[in-house]
């Protein structure tokens, strides 16, 4: 059984990780995080990470940048393997994340989907394939009309897994309304669109000569995050230092 703490537990993704481990008999939260009160929980909340004193395996964080420096300072002190998904870390914050990992396991990925890390691996195997033989490679995401960022953390991610099997040697190309020109064989296009209540989809494009290949993901509920969430939870336990992704996840399983 791996006890939880839920840091952001009363927000939409904290919720919805306290749904999931209801239904999975091997993971249980013990305790969670949040100023907001006004949701009843089958356990005890604290307002502040300082003042939880249950014991716990692992604490999952899905609350914002503002409340990460005391979250790692917590686990830091208490050898507290940590699942970090809060986004919008500045600079600083990832330097830290990555002097944390010194002295406790730090998970941070730019997306928990266990789908979207599967994907990214294919995604290497299939550039060595098919940019070598000349096919051109466009990512197109899409998400709903309230995202503020574009593109997407996810499309970047995919971008660079893609460009890391290919040596580094592509550039990523944001708008093409600008210059009139032919389409550089060296580039990975990268096109959002924004509309509806669209949750998250993510098309790579291999295209050649008379073909094309798309590998495609779509989420279709925002509980994809959290089961990779608890999954890396699970994977985290017993961990004591280290910087982990859900690439680490998937290997183990």
């Amino acid at each position: 059984m791996t006890r939880i703490i839920m840091h952001g537990c009363n927000g939409r993704m904290g919720q919805c990780i306290s749904a999931i481990c209801k239904e999975d008999a091997d993971v249980e939260i013990v305790a969670g995080i949040d100023l907001y009160d006004g949701i009843q929980n089958d356990y005890p909340v604290f307002k502040s990470i300082k003042e939880c004193d249950v014991a716990a395996d692992v604490v999952i964080d899905f609350s914002n940048a503002n409340a990460v420096d005391d979250l790692l300072d917590f686990c830091e002190e208490n050898a507290m393997p940590v699942v970090l998904c809060s986004t919008g870390l500045s600079d600083e914050q990832l330097a830290r994340v990555e002097e944390a990992a010194k002295h406790c396991a730090v998970l941070k990925s730019a997306n928990m989907s266990l789908g979207i890390n599967t994907l990214m691996d294919l995604l290497k195997k299939a550039a060595k394939v098919f940019a070598t033989s000349g096919f051109d490679i466009e990512i197109v995401e899409k998400h709903h009309n309230q995202k503020l960022d574009a593109p997407s953390g996810t499309a970047i991610a995919l971008a660079d897994c893609i460009n890391e099997a290919l040596d580094d040697d592509y550039e990523y190309v944001y708008d093409r309304s600008q210059v009139r020109k032919k389409r550089d064989p060296h580039e990975i296009g990268i096109s959002a669109v924004r509309g509806g209540s669209i949750v998250g989809e993510h098309d790579v494009i291999f295209a050649g000569q008379d073909e094309v290949i798309t590998l495609q993901h779509t989420a279709y509920s925002r509980s994809i995050f959290g089961k990779g969430a608890v999954e890396a939870a699970k994977f985290l336990c017993g961990k004591s230092e280290g910087r982990f992704d859900m690439s680490d996840v998937i290997a183990a399983k």
